[in-house]
């Protein structure tokens, strides 16, 4: 597998994405992943809010699906699109002073994306994936995450399939999503580097297609409730909501 990070020049609110794509994406191979960060979609679609018209904490209320307080930290631990992420996924590093959100329809966003992209470059096989960074307990640092994707199949099953003694497994999935999203997010980095997209090729295990990343499709890649292993922790805090 090889990830080409693709530098852009800084990204403003409400720059024209097809534009910036255009003019930094080399061409495009067939079985190709495109990875582009959340930031620089929000940027363009102006996904942002004023710091002076709004407090953060007000925000993160508003943007999140369900939050808890952590006093420690004096921040929001968050349930957003089905992951849990600190303050709702609201950034201000790399923003011009702005609170950067997500894009407001990340279903769209990367549909139209992706369809766009294969038309320009002329390809029938290519797969897109809206990233960005979140942490997981127990571990220090961050990891890329995949929020959304189109054409290829998120998960990879190998239920069914035998170990290396014969023995059928009974319920491994690969996480192709968040797997290829952090590995490019690896490459495309975290400061300063001007780096927000990422060309994958020679992925293993992804099967592609050319269908709609749909609502359906996105809460079956989701666990939740009894399925969740991690159920019962999640369960045993009370999270509030304003919706």
């Amino acid at each position: 597998m090889q990830i080409l990070p693709v530098s852009t020049p800084k990204i403003r609110p409400y720059d024209d994405l097809s534009s910036i794509l255009v003019n930094a994406l080399p061409r495009l191979e067939e079985k190709s992943i495109v990875v582009i960060t959340s930031k620089i979609i929000s940027l363009c679609e102006g996904a942002i809010a004023d710091p002076h018209t709004i407090t953060k904490d007000d925000l993160v209320k508003r943007e999140a699906e369900a939050f808890i307080y952590c006093e420690r930290y004096a921040m929001y631990l968050t349930k957003k699109h089905g992951v849990l992420l600190p303050s709702a996924g609201i950034d201000e590093s790399n923003a011009e002073g702005y609170y950067v959100l997500y894009p407001r329809d990340i279903l769209k966003s990367v549909n139209t994306l992706g369809m766009w992209l294969k038309e320009h470059y002329g390809v029938h096989d290519l797969g897109v994936i809206i990233s960005d960074s979140h942490t997981t307990p127990m571990r220090r640092g961050v990891l890329g995450l995949g929020l959304c994707w189109h054409g290829f199949h998120p998960l990879y099953s190998y239920v069914g399939k035998p170990d290396c003694f014969g023995r059928p497994l009974q319920m491994t999935h690969i996480n192709l999503l968040d797997a290829l999203a952090t590995s490019a997010v690896l490459c495309m980095g975290e400061g300063n580097e001007q780096t927000p997209l990422a060309i994958i090729q020679n992925a293993p295990k992804v099967t592609f297609h050319n269908q709609m990343t749909s609502q359906e499709d996105y809460l079956a890649l989701c666990i939740g409730g009894e399925e969740d292993l991690y159920g019962p922790i999640l369960h045993a805090t009370t999270w509030e909501t304003l919706h």
